[in-house]
């Protein structure tokens, strides 16, 4: 005879008709514990009546409303190629003959893409050369502008030091102005809101 009650998992075996070695003497204790008895036909009960509730069918968005409510971690590369499969659907069209021309509207681009580089890189040096000429005249262009703003600032030699001026020391330089002008222009809008907050 065993002198502990049966646990929950040894009522659910026997509920279940279970058979076997360890089944007999859970068997033979409630044939003699009153309790476990009544526990057991409680338990059968509780199974009868569920058994005997009707069968519902769920609505078919019943899982989808679940879901919604479901915090799914979802990892990162799955997440892209979700997002990637969305765009490739948003954009590549729905009828085949429009499919087909979207195709050779990309073969065509691609193509002449191709032919392009292969151009360049056959050509590189007139590429440099122009590259450089380029180059050139916009630091002349430059120069230039800079040449008349400094000149009515610092005077004539000044337009020469800035004439004989590396990239990086022409870089600075415009790096200055610009601050200069930002400065000057925060210092204006500072006088103008001080003197209207002295006349309110």
């Amino acid at each position: 005879m065993q002198h502990r009650h049966l646990l929950p998992d040894e009522i659910d075996q026997l509920l279940d008709g279970e058979s076997g070695f360890g089944i007999a003497p859970l068997e033979a204790h409630v044939r003699e514990c009153e309790e476990c008895r009544a526990e057991l036909e409680a338990e059968r009960q509780l199974v009868e009546a569920v058994e005997g509730l009707p069968r519902l069918a769920p609505s078919p968005l019943f899982a989808d409303h679940v879901m919604a409510q479901v915090n799914v971690y979802v990892p990162w590369d799955i997440a892209v190629r979700d997002a990637s499969a969305g765009w490739v659907q948003r954009f590549v069209p729905q009828s085949q003959p429009l499919r087909v021309l979207a195709g050779a509207g990309g073969l065509t681009v691609g193509l002449a893409l191709s032919v392009a580089c292969v151009w360049l890189f056959a050509h590189i040096e007139g590429v440099f050369f122009f590259g450089t000429l380029a180059r050139a005249r916009l630091r002349g262009a430059l120069i230039e502008q800079l040449g008349v703003v400094v000149s009515s600032l610092f005077g004539a030699r000044a337009v020469e030091a800035l004439g004989s001026a590396g990239p990086l020391m022409l870089l600075a330089i415009v790096g200055a102005f610009v601050a200069l002008v930002l400065l000057a222009g925060l210092a204006v809008r500072s006088v103008v809101s001080t003197s209207r907050r002295g006349r309110a």
